[in-house]
């Protein structure tokens, strides 16, 4: 493994960390309603636990409302089942075919305590991306150990790998400063 690919493996991995973490930061409840919340939620369907997504149409009605029309006639009464056992904190109404999901006020207490497990998140992602630098810069030392490669290549690879965690770190924190503003967001 040359340099090069080292770097570019590095990037691609660190690249689906940002990603891993944006998706972790869409499942986190804001007031307002995202149809993504509710990809957790799993639903027996003919005895295979099947995502909502799967068995209904998921939409939005307005912005304090997930709207769920199932595609079966009976699978109503299972998807609020699924909803109320989650453990979103979620009271679906149902209104004929029509399952309304209403997002219920955050409380200032509630958004101080998610805007620490978003903290969290990001504190997460930050570990993940310095652990691949770790691995990387430990993966050229060894190119060099190995005599595959020269000292010069190893700290230009190096400085290549901390600019890249560096790129990575400051999106994170974009990411993190981004869902507390929306978080705290009355």
């Amino acid at each position: 493994m040359t340099m090069d690919e080292i770097r570019g493996a590095v990037e691609g991995k660190m690249d689906l960390s940002i990603g891993a973490l944006k998706n972790n930061l869409t499942k986190i409840r804001t007031g307002r309603a995202n149809p993504a919340l509710l990809d957790t939620v799993q639903v027996d369907y003919y005895g295979a636990l099947l995502p909502i997504s799967q068995v209904a149409n998921v939409s939005l009605i307005d912005a304090r409302t997930i709207g769920i029309q199932p595609w079966e006639k009976g699978m109503g009464a299972k998807i609020e089942k699924a909803i109320r056992d989650s453990d979103l904190g979620l009271n679906p109404a149902s209104m004929g075919d029509l399952i309304r999901v209403p997002m219920p006020a955050m409380t200032e207490e509630r958004r101080r305590e998610l805007t620490k497990v978003v903290r969290g998140e990001g504190e997460n992602a930050k570990i993940a991306v310095r652990n691949l630098r770790r691995d990387a810069n430990e993966a050229a030392k060894k190119q060099v150990k190995d005599k595959l490669a020269s000292e010069d290549e190893q700290k230009r690879s190096e400085v290549d790998i901390q600019k890249l965690t560096d790129r990575h770190i400051v999106a994170i924190d974009q990411l993190v400063a981004a869902k507390e503003q929306d978080l705290m967001a009355v």
